[in-house]
């Protein structure tokens, strides 16, 4: 096994990595003796940009963990972030948080593609295959106006594995087989990726299948609705000629079969096994043009992509909605040295929700669209080998259609700037401000029956974010701490005819500490939500934010004397947390522990083997960012209870 195929997670905000990408110095010295060094060939492998100040919160996913993560989810790929919350249980309802906001506020792009965030709000617009990720990267609170329109409370980044990530330099072809098999809902996956390269040209084929049964709780309660059904699948072909590259990318993602009635419950009013099904299918695509290896003023990119994302309920109304984003950016990028580069350019989106029925009780064939052009630029600068600052801004101007027909302008200027400081060799300071334009958001698609009236958006107004963040990093030998506050307030924000005032406040804190053979990591978030200047549970935030209260994570991973085995570890925690009204339940703190072990074959080194035990000791809980923990009509939907998993992947 490779020294950087052992490299842990680095990030940024409240745990490892922010020093490194204030003054692109590593966090631990490079040792090549060393297998888990804190080197930061992650960061810059992944992001060119990744020493730059408006990187300074932003949270990397390394390699390790993706491929730790690839016959998991999205609670596995953000696992040991406690700023980043996966509430939902299964791929289908998850959703993201990233400092106490819901990720419809993010701006989410997988391959540069635009996601449409808006959804069935008992599902996720977004539901993503953890396999065929190559890079994640969250950007707390403050984005960048290079980022696009909507990046309301930062951003949320995807991208997928290229031929030149399974293939060594010089082969024409390659691939991996990955099988996997979960005892708790007896899940079976298999994947395969074949990639090939020659002559300037790359192509990679990727295809999962997942198929189970319904998993039990911590208490041993079988959670209906909850088997694995999904069959995902990506596309890629690049040419590069000299400096001009060319890329496509296709994936699609289905998944089909008996949900809960509203999926991101556990069951209503004490029933837990009133299924229906659920079609869900997800698409994106992307083309891509740009020059990777330019250095000067000319560095030209060009981008085209769709996405959609398709829920059906064919029980009990024959409901079916779809939310659909196409997009178009043009940009340069002036080089002005190796550390300092302006980038300027334009943008568009088209969004779109639709919803169609048939059914005699609840007809409809309604939509509404945005369409948004942008101009921006964003400047990353460093006046002094202490003091890098990035700063930018953006115009848009949108054209919204409702339901009923009413058509109103939007527009807004939008402006951000970050810096960071080094103080000492130990201490660096970093921070950020924003102030965000986002239109008027296209509303849950399922929701639009109210909004066939003549009045229903006359009081609808464009909603604006305001984001600030204030952070340190300190670094002595081997050990890094990190800390930081934030705010995001909205106003105006969208919930069906009227608005209302959002904001999420907290802090976040985090210490890594690595040594020769492991290492050992531990985050801890903290966060509130309020609507109108009032705490806000789940309901009242819906689609904004999320009470998550106090979140730690720790995780840890050692060698053994044994060659090839590895061992690790962590522990997911949640802390009991007052509802906001005395009338409801409070939310119920937890303790997950997980631990795994990892053998690579001396004898076999494309052969990894890995046993897994995920909630060791049956916790019975839902996650803090799932819905509906305070009210006692909801069964909230229980995450798995101890389930053992065998993953065996090949390469070849």
């Amino acid at each position: 096994m490779t020294l950087s195929a052992l490299r842990p997670r680095h990030r940024a905000s409240c745990s490892i990595i922010a020093l490194l990408t204030l003054s692109g110095q590593p966090l631990l010295a490079q040792d090549t003796t060393t297998a888990f060094a804190l080197d930061p060939i992650v960061i810059q492998s992944q992001d060119d940009l990744g020493a730059a100040a408006d990187r300074a919160t932003s949270m990397y996913v390394s390699e390790r963990e993706l491929e730790q993560a690839r016959s998991g989810d999205l609670k596995d790929v953000f696992s040991g972030i406690a700023s980043v919350s996966v509430g939902g249980a299964l791929p289908l309802t998850q959703k993201i948080f990233v400092n106490g906001v819901d990720m419809l506020n993010l701006g989410v792009t997988m391959d540069g593609t635009p996601q449409n965030n808006r959804a069935f709000h008992h599902v996720s617009a977004n539901a993503i295959d953890p396999g065929l990720l190559k890079q994640v990267r969250a950007d707390a609170t403050v984005s960048p106006a290079d980022a696009g329109p909507g990046a309301l409370a930062g951003s949320v980044v995807f991208e997928t594995v290229d031929a030149s990530d399974i293939l060594d330099p010089g082969d024409a072809f390659g691939g991996n087989l990955r099988l996997s098999f979960s005892d708790n809902g007896e899940t079976l996956q298999s994947g395969l990726t074949l990639a090939g390269q020659g002559g300037g040209f790359e192509w990679l084929l990727y295809g999962k299948i997942a198929d189970g049964s319904d998993y039990d709780s911590g208490a041993g309660e079988r959670i209906y609705g909850t088997r694995a059904d999904l069959q995902s699948y990506l596309a890629k072909a690049a040419y590069q000629a000299g400096d001009h590259r060319f890329e496509f990318s296709a994936q699609r993602l289905e998944d089909s079969t008996l949900r809960q009635e509203r999926a991101n419950f556990g069951g209503r009013g004490g029933v837990t096994d009133a299924l229906l099904p659920y079609d869900t299918t997800r698409e994106s695509y992307a083309f891509t043009y740009e020059t990777p290896e330019a250095t000067g003023l000319w560095d030209p990119r060009v981008h085209l992509g769709y996405s959609e994302s398709q829920i059906d309920k064919p029980e009990p109304w024959d409901s079916n909605g779809t939310s659909d984003t196409t997009s178009a950016t043009i940009e340069n990028t002036f080089n002005l040295n190796a550390e300092e580069r302006v980038t300027a350019g334009i943008d568009f989106q088209r969004k779109s929700g639709h919803y169609y029925s048939e059914d005699a009780t609840y007809p409809g064939d309604d939509r509404e669209t945005s369409r948004n052009f942008g101009l921006f630029a964003q400047a990353r600068l460093q006046p002094t080998d202490r003091l890098k600052v990035s700063f930018g801004a953006r115009y848009d101007r949108q054209r919204f259609t409702g339901v009923n027909g009413a058509k109103e302008t939007f527009d807004g200027v939008s402006g951000n700037a970050s810096l960071t400081y080094q103080l000492t060799e130990e201490l660096a300071l970093r921070g950020g401000v924003s102030s965000v334009f986002g239109g008027l958001v296209i509303e849950d698609n399922y929701l639009f029956e109210g909004l066939r009236g003549a009045t229903a958006y006359d009081d609808l107004k464009a909603v604006r974010a305001d984001n600030a963040t204030l952070g340190f990093d300190w670094t002595r030998g081997d050990l890094t701490l990190s800390g930081e506050v934030f705010v995001t307030e909205m106003s105006n924000a969208r919930s069906g005819t009227s608005t209302f005032d959002f904001e999420s406040r907290g802090f976040n804190l985090g210490a890594t500490y690595g040594w020769s053979s492991g290492f050992a990591r531990a985050t801890l978030s903290h966060s509130t939500v309020e609507v109108d200047g009032e705490t806000a549970g789940s309901y009242e935030a819906q689609d904004f934010g999320a009470p998550l209260g106090t979140i730690m994570a720790v995780e840890f991973e050692q060698q053994t004397g044994v060659e090839g085995l590895t061992v690790g570890g962590g522990l997911d925690i949640a802390l009991d947390e007052d509802a906001p009204d005395d009338s409801l339940n409070d939310y119920e703190g937890y303790t997950v522990v997980n631990a795994w072990a990892e053998y690579v074959p001396p004898r076999l080194p494309n052969l990894t083997l890995r046993l897994g035990v995920n909630n060791l000791f049956d916790e019975e809980y839902a996650d803090r960012a799932t819905y509906g923990a305070e009210y006692g009509s909801i069964t909230t939907l229980k995450e798995p209870g101890r389930t053992v998993s065998l993953v065996a992947v090949s390469r070849f």
